[in-house]
């Protein structure tokens, strides 16, 4: 791991662009490390009101609204959030004064001596991070996770720092990160000591000009491994399976499909309904699908790619059991919200794209009622209408997307529309019968009718519970 002595940005002028919660930490971070720093944001402050709050503004130069990007003008380090578009033209000009621009994750990481496991993927990253997590603190290892996920990693940085500064022990013995492609774009001394990819689906269409640059983002998260380290790969996405001839560390797999590639270092497949891992030469048996709470093929996945990371981190395997036996699964990822009249209703707000919202259909059994729709980022809906016309006994579409997806499943009948949320859960609530489903599972990301995913899915959730029973 990478430290960074506080007096290399002792009086440095460093702008961190982008206010939300990553742009925020990192503030704090540099502002521990004694450099002078300016926030920059497009939005003004009026917006902002609640973030600049958390902030001390005293110590720190801020700059909204149009001219923010005047705080380039003088500043020697730039620090990006992961929603700021790297390539924009103001930062272009940055890098050719010879500033480097770096993101939040790449800054916070090299104030952290203990090991990180970073993840990355278009799906499925916040329920593994969260179970890795998990099974770290229960082998009684002081972990921090989150990245992407929930808290920046730079408020774990701060935390590092403060315990240099007083002559103090590390807080962690491991950071569980997730991170995004986003995070990663502006990557340059990032290094994580265990890294995988989980899957790669066509996402951010409106962010990358092909999916093969997505794909390269997601890539540079084994950039700067060594031969010490891990590299974890899904060899059943043959997007992501390729990838491991190019790392130099040593390189695990995971396959539901197949068997373990002789030169692999190891890793974990299934064999029939039963999770194994080999690892340095042992043949265990982690534990049987149906003994883990959460469903779904891509949920045994997950649980795969914790194990792996779990077990390389040396937790035992009956913690690791343990953990799947319990773990309920994230909030908005398949969550079980409430049965009503025989009716189950499903929270699967955090499937913003394409081939999360086919897992979710691929999980579940009975007839469902399908709440879709939101802002579209450039998915493929027609890849839906198979499973919609299998599985789907009717579509509430809401959003700005609902008339692209209707027409992506031209044909299907049992469609209809709704204003808003409400409505929608209304019109599945009177129509579903004993032993159906009414899952929220959009497709596409929130914001053009609320703050993000998790808005909308407790949005849902009080709706459903507000239901009269």
């Amino acid at each position: 791991m990478v430290e960074l002595d506080t007096a290399q940005l002792e009086g440095t002028r460093v702008t961190v662009v982008g206010l939300a919660r990553s742009g925020v930490a990192a503030a704090r971070l540099l502002q521990e490390a004694g450099a002078v720093v300016t926030v920059a944001d497009r939005k003004e402050r009026g917006e902002l009101l609640g973030v600049l709050g958390s902030l001390d503004q005293t110590a720190t130069r801020i700059v909204l609204g149009g001219d923010y990007e005047s705080a380039l003008d003088s500043a020697e380090l730039v620090v990006i959030s992961p929603g700021v578009p790297y390539r924009s033209e103001a930062l272009e000009r940055v890098r050719r004064r010879g500033v480097k621009v770096i993101s939040e994750l790449d800054l916070a990481s090299r104030f952290l001596s203990a090991p990180i496991l970073a993840l990355t993927g278009t799906n499925g990253k916040s329920t593994t991070v969260t179970l890795i997590g998990k099974m770290l603190q229960e082998s009684g290892k002081r972990v921090f996770v989150g990245g992407n996920l929930g808290t920046a990693i730079s408020e774990a940085a701060v935390r590092s720092l403060q315990a240099v500064k007083a002559n103090g022990p590390s807080p962690y013995d491991a950071l569980v990160v997730e991170v995004s492609s986003f995070q990663l774009e502006t990557v340059e001394q990032f290094h994580p000591w265990i890294a995988g990819i989980l899957n790669v689906t066509v996402d951010h269409q409106d962010r990358y000009p092909s999916i093969d640059e997505y794909i390269a983002a997601k890539t540079r998260i084994f950039e700067n491994q060594t031969a010490s380290d891990y590299a974890l790969v899904n060899l059943d996405d043959d997007r992501v399976a390729p990838l491991r001839r190019n790392t130099k560390a040593r390189v695990l797999g995971f396959t539901r499909t197949q068997t373990l590639p002789s030169d692999l270092a190891g890793g974990t497949y299934l064999d029939r309904d039963r999770i194994m891992t080999t690892l340095e030469g042992r043949t265990e048996e982690i534990c049987a699908r149906a003994d883990m709470k959460i469903i779904g093929n891509h949920n045994v996945e997950n649980a795969m790619v914790a194990a792996t990371y779990a077990l390389v981190s040396g937790c035992p395997l009956d913690v690791i059991r343990q953990v799947l036996r319990e773990f309920p699964g994230l909030e908005h990822a398949l969550e079980i919200v409430r049965e009503r009249r025989g009716v189950r209703f499903i929270n699967d707000s955090k499937g913003t794209n394409v081939d999360a919202t086919l897992k979710a259909l691929e999980s579940i059994d009975q007839p469902i009622w399908l709440i879709a729709g939101g802002r579209d980022k450039g998915g493929d809906f027609s890849r839906l209408a198979p499973m919609i016309r299998r599985n789907v006994k009717r579509l509430i579409l809401i959003g700005e997307a609902a008339p692209v997806i209707a027409k992506a499943v031209e044909g299907y009948q049992a469609i209809e529309r709704a204003d808003t949320l409400k409505q929608a859960v209304e019109s599945a609530a009177s129509g579903a019968g004993r032993g159906e489903v009414v899952l929220l599972s959009p497709a596409c990301a929130s914001f053009d009718m609320f703050a993000d995913y998790q808005d909308r899915g407790r949005q849902f959730k009080a709706l459903v519970h507000s239901l009269s029973a």
